[in-house]
């Protein structure tokens, strides 16, 4: 039963990403342009390092999952 729950909110975690990233992609905007980012441009090379980013997804994924998931 617990694994069921689980899937379930994972699911409706997933479908709200989506519906956000498909119909309010202003709201997602500040990922990867926050200070702490790693940004390096070459000429025919790209390099992405979104440190701050990651770190502000973490914590709020932290707080989600023990707020569902607490006994």
């Amino acid at each position: 039963m617990a694994f069921g729950k689980f899937l379930a909110v994972i699911g409706v975690i997933l479908v709200v990403i989506g519906l956000t990233v498909s119909y309010a992609p202003w709201l997602i905007n500040w990922f990867g342009k926050l200070p702490g980012d790693i940004r390096i441009e070459g000429e025919r090379k790209f390099v992405f390092i979104p440190i701050t980013s990651m770190l502000i997804v973490s914590i709020i994924l932290t707080l989600v999952v023990n707020l569902f998931f607490r006994k």
